[in-house]
């Protein structure tokens, strides 16, 4: 029988600290931390030397240390409105994709559309000492979310304008997008049209009520009131709200969406009522995510690259944070529309 297996073994793992690279390497402790951050007018070999000390134990800076010292935690924040949607999940990517390139990580945080959860987002990031900051699409008003903004060293938002000694802002031009899509309705002779409106209250939500509206004056049409139904920006939201539609007005022949989450919605309102897209009603939506592709029918939409815009983001935040540069003008980017069989 072998004695001592029913002892517990307890493995330890000592970190390495500066000061024993400094100890192997033969050099004091400012030196190595010269190394450590690239700092000029070292003797080469030294360096080298130090480094290959730092290679073989593995020594890695403390993050904690190094921010109290540099003021910087080379962390970002990222608040999102809704992480499962696509939309955001793919700004999500772009960011995090240009700030892990410039030695950043991202400290995102869901708001599940909730302004109380907003609120306490921006000030948790705040506690945690992030570097900057990136707000999309925020719900909070501006008397409640410019003075949370001021508190960062760096603010960038999404899909909102913002003063630019308190953020740069990087949008879509949902008017523009919006503008084109119900024109391209009209081109193929639609002409009795509901707009599914999503969030109005939210800045993209205005923006797209400005582009219909837009291009029901290019087209000299004028629409009820019951033709604007509000829905959450959700595929529920949608099923709801085409169905409340189509309720009202039967011979409707289009359906303008918030969102493609939206549009999809729809597209089941339409086939639980018996109506076929496009031949009876053509369903339009907003933003191009992956699952408008491959909806059965292929959604026609407007959009760009979410991963761009993140990308977009993420690097006028860093530039914002290097040059401490509060002029920075307004990012706009032009969507582009996307034909597809739900409105050919």
């Amino acid at each position: 029988m072998l004695h001592g297996l029913h002892q517990p073994v307890e493995y330890t793992l000592k970190r390495v600290t500066i000061i024993d690279v400094a100890r192997v390497a033969g050099v004091s402790t400012q030196t190595v931390s010269r190394v450590i951050n690239n700092r000029p007018g070292m003797n080469a070999a030294t360096r080298l030397r130090v480094q290959a000390v730092i290679d073989k134990l593995g020594y890695e800076p403390n993050a904690v240390a190094r921010g109290l010292v540099t003021n910087r935690t080379m962390t970002l924040g990222l608040v999102v409105p809704d992480v499962a949607n696509a939309f955001f999940a793919e700004i999500v990517q772009g960011a995090e994709d240009v700030a892990w390139q410039a030695g950043y990580s991202i400290l995102l945080c869901d708001t599940r559309e909730d302004i109380k959860r907003e609120i306490a987002a921006l000030r948790s990031l705040r506690e945690r000492r992030v570097d900057g900051v990136i707000v999309c699409s925020a719900r909070l008003p501006n008397a409640t979310f410019w003075p949370l903004l001021e508190q960062y060293g760096a603010a960038v938002v999404v899909n909102r304008r913002a003063p630019a000694d308190v953020a740069s802002s990087v949008r879509i031009d949902y008017a523009s997008g919006m503008r084109r899509a119900v024109a391209h309705l009209f081109a193929s002779g639609r002409r009795n049209i509901a707009f599914l409106t999503g969030l109005v209250q939210a800045f993209g939500g205005r923006e797209r009520m400005r582009g219909f509206e837009a291009a029901l004056e290019d087209a000299g049409v004028v629409l009820a009131n019951d033709r604007y139904v509000s829905c959450p920006p959700t595929i529920e939201g949608g099923v709801e709200a085409a169905s409340a539609a189509l309720s009202a007005t039967p011979d409707l022949d289009a359906l303008v969406c918030y969102n493609d989450l939206v549009a999809v919605g729809a597209l089941q309102a339409c086939a639980s009522r018996g109506y076929r897209v496009p031949e009876d009603v053509a369903v339009v939506g907003c933003d191009d995510i992956p699952l408008a592709a491959l909806v059965t029918p292929s959604l026609t939409t407007f959009g760009l690259s979410k991963r761009d815009l993140g990308a977009t983001a993420a690097r006028t935040l860093l530039a914002r944070l290097q040059n401490h540069d509060t002029r920075a003008e307004e990012g706009v980017l032009e969507p582009s529309l996307i034909v597809r069989a739900s409105a050919p």
